[in-house]
């Protein structure tokens, strides 16, 4: 096999990452505050013994997250709630705190607030957010300080993390920030909205076109320059 084909071979591998990722964005163009993936290309460059020689091989590994806006819709739940502009809800998942754009909160039978999967809702001290078996009119202000009978009860987390770029996905719509959070200080809290994803369907599916003809390219080199090294041997050989 030759460098062309090893550099081929690199390069396909890339586009089948990035296949893979545009199908989920696509999957999930539907899931309340999914944030839309892609892949970083690097290139890596090795000189040859021939002068002035080189040889270069691509990776397509880094994912990368787009933390644009999406659309607010509304729901009128008062257990629904939306961040316009910086910061994510803080939750407590099995692994440990975890950030997410997903607000579309239940309260539990003991009156914690909960996300759909069962993970608590955290203030911005890290403690769960409770709600009174009383409340019937809950309402959030601007900076997630929620109220029963306009009385504060509690406060949602809303926090920004130190290196957004460092954060690792688990899961449809949950982070991890390894470098730590902080608090977000003027944050925009609206009850009664999820944020939708930011996947831009039509886009997407485009971009799956355009990989999957650059995949069947690459398909074609290499199966030209299989049956060329066929031709070459069958010549050897007789």
């Amino acid at each position: 096999m030759g460098l062309s084909d090893y550099t081929t071979l690199s390069r396909q591998r890339g586009l089948t990452r990035e296949m893979q990722l545009i199908a989920n964005n696509i999957a999930n163009s539907a899931t309340t505050g999914y944030r839309q993936q892609g892949v970083m290309f690097s290139e890596y460059v090795q000189r040859t013994d021939e002068p002035g020689g080189s040889v270069s091989m691509s990776l397509g590994e880094v994912k990368n997250t787009s933390f644009a806006q999406g659309t607010l819709t509304r729901t009128g739940s008062q257990y629904d709630f939306a961040i316009e502009g910086d910061g994510f809800f803080l939750v407590q998942a099995p692994g440990g705190e975890r950030l997410t754009r997903a607000g579309a909160f239940v309260v539990g039978p003991e009156g914690d607030m909960m996300t759909p999967d069962g993970y608590a809702v955290l203030d911005s001290g890290g403690a769960p957010v409770f709600v009174p078996p009383n409340a019937t009119d809950l309402a959030v202000g601007q900076d997630g300080t929620l109220s029963s009978d306009g009385q504060p009860i509690g406060q949602l987390g809303v926090v920004q993390p130190v290196n957004p770029a460092a954060m690792a996905r688990e899961g449809g719509v949950l982070f991890r920030a390894d470098e730590g959070y902080e608090p977000v200080e003027n944050p925009r809290v609206m009850q009664g909205f999820v944020e939708s994803s930011n996947v831009d369907s039509i886009l997407q599916v485009a971009r799956m076109i355009e990989v999957q003809r650059a995949y069947e390219m690459g398909q074609n080199f290499l199966q030209r320059e299989d049956e060329r090294v066929r031709a070459a041997i069958k010549a050897f050989v007789k």
